[in-house]
């Protein structure tokens, strides 16, 4: 198989286009090509708007066309697809997987596929139940403890862009895709550079994928809740279960730790079962909204609004003198900032967009770095506390109900309150109170969002846009804590194997869906081994 990369069209020209483009590079006529397929496609605005491709194809003779038309665009490539580990029979004690997000599920699927019948615990709900109590809470204010956007079936990623990129590279990831796509994701994201799916498609992939969970022998229980070890000689011997009908005892003796970088209680009693773990830097800021129109023009100029570009997005970043990073995270073109609170009387923010990304406003993190020498305390859990601080910080601010400390750019970077929204209509819902948020924040957070603000703004005109909208807090960008494996996935505690993001392994969904993979992978090769 060939690929050709970097084939540009402007985004009027159409994609027929490319079977030309190739045939021309490679020095062979058109009717030559086979299976001509769109491997991925970006947007390059650097200089003027294109769309650039990457493709690939199939030829006769493949090697004497690579030699004969030289150029460097061409290469020969060879597919590895991803193949799952060789079926085995489940053990007479079933393996348990902790937590149905991106890590868990795929983690599931796999040792599902393979003939293992895992069990999978969920402490929230399935993600229909699920949306209706994040729509009450969006609404009203009133939080279901273990039904929310960190909480439920698909993790935090249900409820926010669906963004599928990487820096990684891993044959799993085409697998983790192929296996979306199945499911009823959007065919876009097998080769769109930046894929996302959304959250309305997200969670109709969800429900195909329990389908699909339950026909291959996985004992999906949702609201049940991880409370607690039993051990014997070193290694997990049970599990202790709080159910709909109350406690019980699991008998486990391999266990996928899924548990996204909210589930609290669970790292506190996993810590005081003695499982080892450690702090870990992390992130956090604010949500800051502009005008998805205004973004657009800036980044596709002439070209803003052209319907094969979509809506634009931005990733900025830039280092400060003290040494900090301020970075953009997440961002949701034409999507809202949501309410994402787990704990009573804690407030937090995350953004979310639908795969049409058609709303008015884009949001995204801004964040800075933090490091364990920041936090108040010592220990694995102190970036815990020092999360929980900013979120009750916030949650007083906003004067309860969840509602959220906000203000203008123009208004923050003058140490002022804000009085109102200015021409920019901040999406936060169930609200937001204008304020100072110098007087909510940390101030070394303040001060490097104040040095950034104008940073960024040289890498992209209009980002601190006097009416742009700074919300707080955005503090769930990464688990502050990371529990530690070995060469094996197990911790010290054999039997358990932490994974995902909530066990500081990954950082996004498809990162984390991948780790999900590994992680029953070698559950199945310490299986094996104990045969």
């Amino acid at each position: 198989m060939l690929q050709i990369e970097q084939i540009k069209l402007k985004p009027d020209e159409p994609e027929k286009l490319l079977l030309k483009k190739v045939a021309a590079i490679l020095r062979i006529t058109p009717t030559e090509i086979q299976n001509l397929q769109v491997f991925r496609r970006a947007v390059d605005a650097r200089e003027g708007v294109s769309l650039v491709y990457t493709l690939r194809l199939q030829v006769k003779n493949e090697t004497q066309v690579l030699r004969r038309c030289r150029s460097k665009q061409v290469s020969l490539v060879k597919e590895t697809p991803y193949r799952l580990p060789n079926p085995m029979s489940a053990p007479e004690v079933r393996p348990v997987v902790v937590g149905a997000g991106p890590g868990g599920l795929f983690a599931a699927l796999v040792l599902a596929r393979c003939g293992l019948q895992p069990i999978l615990l969920e402490r929230g709900k399935c993600v229909e139940q699920r949306q209706v109590d994040v729509e009450r809470f969006w609404s009203t204010g009133e939080l279901e403890l273990d039904s929310n956007v960190q909480f439920g079936e698909g993790g935090a990623g249900a409820f926010s862009d669906g963004k599928l990129n990487t820096g990684t590279r891993d044959m799993r990831h085409r697998f983790i895709l192929e296996t979306l796509v199945h499911h009823g994701a959007p065919e876009s994201i097998l080769w769109d550079a930046k894929p996302h799916v959304g959250t309305d498609y997200l969670h109709k992939t969800l429900i195909s994928l329990r389908r699909e969970l339950a026909a291959q022998g996985c004992d999906i229980r949702f609201s049940h809740r991880l409370t607690g070890l039993e051990m014997e000689g070193g290694s997990v011997k049970a599990l202790r279960v709080e159910g709909p009908e109350g406690p019980y005892l699991l008998p486990a003796r391999q266990v996928i730790l899924a548990l996204g970088n909210s589930a609290r209680d669970t790292f506190e009693m996993l810590y005081a079962a003695g499982v080892p773990m450690e702090a870990k830097p992390l992130a956090v800021g604010v949500r800051i909204e502009h005008h998805q129109s205004d973004v657009d023009l800036v980044q596709y100029k002439e070209m803003a609004g052209h319907p094969r570009l979509g809506a634009a997005s931005y990733k900025l970043s830039c280092h400060l003198q003290d040494g900090r990073g301020v970075f953009s995270f997440c961002v949701c073109p034409g999507g809202q900032v949501v309410a994402a609170a787990s704990e009573q009387e804690r407030s937090v923010t995350n953004g979310m967009s639908h795969y049409a990304r058609d709303g008015e406003n884009i949001n995204g993190g801004l964040l800075v770095s933090v490091t364990p020498q920041d936090f108040p305390g010592n220990g694995p859990l102190a970036g815990i506390d020092f999360q929980r601080d900013l979120e009750e910080r916030t949650y007083a601010a906003g004067g309860g109900g969840y509602i959220a400390p906000a203000q203008r750019v123009e208004d923050f970077l003058a140490h002022r309150p804000s009085e109102k929204a200015g021409r920019i209509t901040p999406t936060y819902r169930p609200g937001v109170k204008w304020c100072n948020l110098w007087d909510v924040l940390p101030e070394f957070i303040c001060e490097a969002l104040e040095q950034a603000l104008p940073l960024l703004e040289k890498k992209l005109p209009g980002f601190s846009t006097p009416d742009a909208v700074l919300t707080a807090v955005e503090s769930r960008s990464s688990c502050p804590l990371r529990i530690l494996r070995d060469e094996t996935g197990q911790s010290a505690v054999r039997g358990l194997f932490p994974c995902g993001e909530g066990a500081g392994y990954a950082g996004g969904i498809l990162s984390a869906a991948a780790d999900g993979v590994r992680t029953a992978e070698q559950l199945m090769d310490q299986i094996r081994g104990k045969e």
